[in-house]
Formats: C-alpha cells, structure tokens, sequence
C-alpha cells in the first residue's frame, strides 16, 4: 500500500498532542495494561491512519477525521493515543459516556501521559464525580510528583467539600515543594481558624515570621493577624518593635494607624497617618492607597471634607514624581464640586505627566464651557504634541482656530488629524474634520474646495446635519443647485425641527426658489424657537415678509436686525427704499 507524505510540522503537531508517538510497542510502559502486540505491518496501517486523522483535523474536516479514529481503534482497540483523540470528538458530540470511556481506557493503557490524566480528572470535576476525582489527582500527585496541578486542583475539591484536614494536608505536601511562603501560610492560617485551632492558626504565621526572621513584612503581617482576632497588644508591640528597627517602614506605619483608629485613639490615628503621608521615604504607591482608603473611610464616616482637603494640601506641597495623587485629589474635589479649586490641582496633574488624557480633557472641557478659546488653543496644542492619537485635541483646536480667525492653523490642523485617521477611527469624527474645513474654506472664499470638503463629510457621515446645513446655505447664498440645497436642509430640519438655524436656511432657499409662502411659515417657526436673536434670521424674516405682500412687517423686521447692529450691506437701503434689495 502506498502511504502519502505528511509535512514535518503535521508530524511534530501530533507527537505533541497525542504525548507518544508509537501504539502497540512490545515494550510496556510501568503500570500499564497489557497491549495488543501489532506485527510492523499492523503498527504502519496505524500509523498511517493516526497522522492522516490529525491532518484532516487541522483541515477541520473533523467527520473524515472521526472515521479513521474509529478505524486506527479496530487495528488496536488498545491504543492510547486514539483513545485520548476520540474522546474529544464524543465530548464534542455530547456524547459523554462514550467520551468518558475512552478516556477513562486511554489512562489505563497509559499511565505516565500527564495530559491523558489531567484531561480525564477534569471530566470528572465537569461530571462532579469528586471521589473519582480525587483518587485521580492523588495517584497523579504521585506519579508526576514534578507537577503542582494536581495539588492545586485536590485542593479546591477538599475546600469545596471542607474536608479541611486534607485540605491542611494538601497544603503541608505544597509547602514540601515550594518552601514556606506568605501565601500558603495565610490559606493554612484561614483554615485553621475554620477548624476552630486558634493555638495551629497563630503557630503558622508564628512559624512563617521564625521562617524568615530578617524579613519584618512578616512581622507586621503577624501583627495584622492578632489584630483581627483581638489580640490587639501582642500587635502593638510587634509594630513598635518593627518601626524601632525601621522607622521608614510604611507597611508597619499603617498597621500601627490602624491600630490607633480601632482602639479609638483619634489623636494619634491622625498623626500617625500624617507621619506615613507626609513621610518622603514612603512609596508614592503606598502613600495612594492610603489616602485613597482614607477618603473611603470618611466618606463613608459622613466626616467633613476639611480634613481630607487639608492633608491632600499638604501632600501636594511636596514635591511629587508621581501624578496618581493630585489626580486622586482633583477627583475628590470634583465629587464635593468644588470645580473651580479643581484646576490648579488638574495643572499640576499635566506639570507631572504632560500625557495625562484625563487631567487634560477635563480642564478643556472647562475651558469649552467658558468658550474661552485661547485656553482651549493652549492645551490643545499641547495635547496633539503629547497625545497624537487623541483627535479630540485636533476637533477642538482647529474650532479654537476657526475662531480665532486662524484660518490657515485650523486648516493645517484638520490635515494633521486625517493622516493619524486609522481604520479603527470613527467615520462620525472624520466627517466632522472635513466638515470644519468646508466652513475653513468658505470663509477663506474657496467656495469649490468647501464644497469637496462638504462632499466628503457626507460620504463618511450622510447624516451629519451641520455640514448638511452649512453646506445648502451656501449653495443658496450663491442661487446655485438648489434643489441639492432644498433637499440638504429639508433633511437638517426633520432631524431638528426646532432649530431656528436649520428652519432659516430652508426658509431662504425656498425664499430663493420663489416659494414665499411656504417661506414664510418656516421663517415664523425660526422667529418662534429663538431666531429673533439673530440678526441674520430677523433680517431673512424682513425679506420673506416683502415678498409675501406685507411691507409693514419687512420694514419692522429690518429696522429691528439694524438695531441688533446688522452689517448687511443692503439692510440700511431696503429700509429707506421699502422694498426688497438683493444682495
């Protein structure tokens, strides 16, 4: 018969996942049962069939793959590896008796596969067949005593069943591979106490702390453990005893303010705490935690902010590296709304780290508000130099821009921001760019480069409204395309029916299209949502009013838009002429 050629990295994918290459050997495995003895013919055809199982797998042709499963089982019914690989497909299958069987039989013929075992102990987890289980996992924390799993694993069945004097067992036999360890002596500690030996629950930190009798974190540990089981002198002393050696040791000085707070010593609770905080040798993460529990503890106290407020100040006053707490403080603040004292502490935050998106975002969001734009300009032209994947920056500095009559920055700005777009970057935020450069261009007088920018604002979003907006009254202001015009704004207006903005650029490009009373009744609306306001809109309501036939009302209109300080250049001769004079 004639075999295909199988790729080495096929060949190499299946010794890895089977754990044994060859089935039906005549030397035996310690501990196994006794194989079926395959001639050299019978061990190739196997073979064979095996690797081209695992081929068709990796192909995910898993219905071809199963048949030759089932055939490579009829040349050796013992084989292990065909056994482990079947059981998948019957565990796929929810045929779970059928896979548990031959994974079971896969273990039996051999033994010293650490994957057949786990696999087989997992299932039987799965099926909360704990004694199974167990007696699994305690052969295989003897047959692989190199492996920690299975200890790990017995462990969590003696906890789930709290048979915790196995569990201390299991533990101990841990203990015996790793060394002693703060970890393992804190689980044996908590079980201890569950069984109710307190004496066994202190001897084992005792031991730990004898254990390593230069490290003092497991003294302070010691001390913790007497604290929360009452034993709150034999802890004072271990802190005081820990702090004579130590005195900068910021673990033992927390413990010890801890200790004040719950014996009720208020004084010397807030002293020791100032003595940990204002410590420049203590860790700035440390000094975090602290305070950041601090704040939780009066919160939750219903304390006065003042004491919080005063010791941040403090803090502060240091020199800091780290900008983790003025940023704990700014969020602090802004809980109590003290916003205006946020500031200078969200400037200190950007001193520190120039990177910090928060701290930034939050002062530009102030400083929208206030639309004071100068400040806007400042931290966000700083923003794109630290953080030039945030386009947010970009957004807001090319308005601060356009504002600023900066036509040709806010441009350059815009640009900028399209080459850091990535296919991740939302279409609503790229619309918005070209949008902005469409209002740039028009104001520059660049009326064909505004309508392209346009163009592409509603390629990458049809339904941004403003571009739409902006883009139909310029085409109107020019009497070109205005059935493209009418059809833009009429969208602008359904979206926001009462926007006197939207409803005067549709009222107009109907007034230009010499549907006046249609005109008219969209113009009435904008005057009724706020569009008195404007000078424009009032203006706009004087023209439509003229070609409806009712002259009173255009020169009452007009007269009030040159009151607002209008600068139309027609208005001054429509009201001495009394009559409609386009632009």
């Amino acid at each position: 018969m004639k075999f295909k050629i199988l790729s080495l990295f096929v060949l190499c994918a299946v010794l890895i996942s089977c754990g044994t290459s060859r089935q039906g050997g005549k030397k035996l495995r310690k501990g196994a049962k006794a194989q079926v003895v395959l001639t050299p013919e019978e061990q190739r055809k196997y073979d064979y069939f095996f690797l081209e199982a695992s081929r068709l797998k990796m192909q995910k042709d898993y219905g071809a793959a199963f048949d030759l499963l089932k055939h490579c089982l009829t040349i050796n019914p013992n084989a292990s590896s065909a056994l482990y690989e079947i059981s998948q497909y019957y565990m796929f299958l929810k045929q779970v008796p059928q896979g548990q069987a031959a994974l079971e039989k896969a273990v039996e013929n051999d033994p010293g596969n650490y994957w057949y075992s786990q696999g087989l102990a997992t299932l039987y987890q799965q099926q909360n067949e704990m004694q199974k289980a167990t007696d699994l996992l305690e052969s295989m924390a003897t047959r692989f005593s190199d492996k920690m799993d299975p200890l790990y694993s017995l462990l969590e069945i003696y906890n789930s069943l709290e048979d915790y004097a196995k569990v201390i067992s299991t533990l101990n036999r841990l203990e015996e591979k790793m060394g002693k360890n703060e970890q393992l002596s804190m689980e044996k500690f908590r079980i201890y106490l569950q069984m109710k030996d307190n004496q066994s629950a202190f001897r084992e930190i005792e031991s730990l702390v004898e254990e390593y009798p230069m490290d003092v974190r497991y003294q302070v540990v010691l001390g913790d453990v007497y604290m929360q089981n009452g034993k709150k002198e034999e802890a004072y002393n271990l802190y005081k005893k820990v702090l004579a050696a130590e005195p900068d040791n910021a673990m033992a000085m927390y413990s010890l303010a801890s200790y004040y707070e719950q014996t009720g010593q208020k004084e010397l609770y807030e002293q020791q705490l100032d003595t940990l905080l204002l410590n420049k040798k203590v860790p700035s993460d440390t000094k975090l935690n602290v305070m950041r529990q601090f704040v939780i503890e009066s919160e939750r106290a219903g304390k006065d902010s003042t004491r919080v407020i005063t010791l941040f100040d403090r803090i502060l006053e240091q020199d800091q590296d780290d900008a983790q707490m003025p940023m704990l403080y700014a969020q602090y603040l802004l809980s109590k709304k003290m916003n205006k004292e946020t500031l200078p502490v969200l400037e200190q935050v950007l001193d520190i780290d120039p990177t910090n998106t928060a701290a930034r975002m939050m002062l530009l969001g102030e400083a929208v508000s206030k639309e004071d734009y100068k400040e806007v300009i400042r931290l966000c032209e700083a923003g794109v130099e630290s953080n030039p994947e945030m386009l947010e920056f970009y957004f807001y500095l090319a308005i601060a821009y356009n504002q600023a009559e900066r036509t040709d920055d806010a441009l350059a700005v815009c640009k900028k921001a399209l080459e850091n777009i990535t296919e991740n970057s939302k279409k609503e935020v790229v619309s918005d760019f070209y949008a902005i450069m469409g209002d740039v261009y028009h104001t520059k007088k660049m009326n064909a480069e505004a309508y392209a920018a346009y163009d592409s604002a509603l390629v990458y979003n049809s339904a941004n409204i403003g571009a739409m907006n902006n883009y139909a009254y310029y085409l109107s202001l020019e009497r070109r395309d205005l059935d493209k015009a009418e059809e833009m704004s009429y969208k602008t207006v359904k979206a926001e029916p009462s926007n006197s903005t939207y409803l005067d650029t549709y009222a107009w490009i109907l007034f230009e299209k010499g549907n006046y009373a249609e005109a008219r009744l969209y113009i009435d609306d904008a005057m009724k949502n706020k569009g008195d306001e404007s000078d424009t809109i009032v203006e706009h309501c004087g023209d439509i009013y003229y070609m409806t036939g009712d002259v009173d009302g255009a020169l009452k209109y007009w007269k009030q838009a040159l009151e607002m300080g209008s600068k139309s250049k027609m208005l001054k001769k429509k009201i001495e002429k009394k009559k409609y004079i386009p632009e």
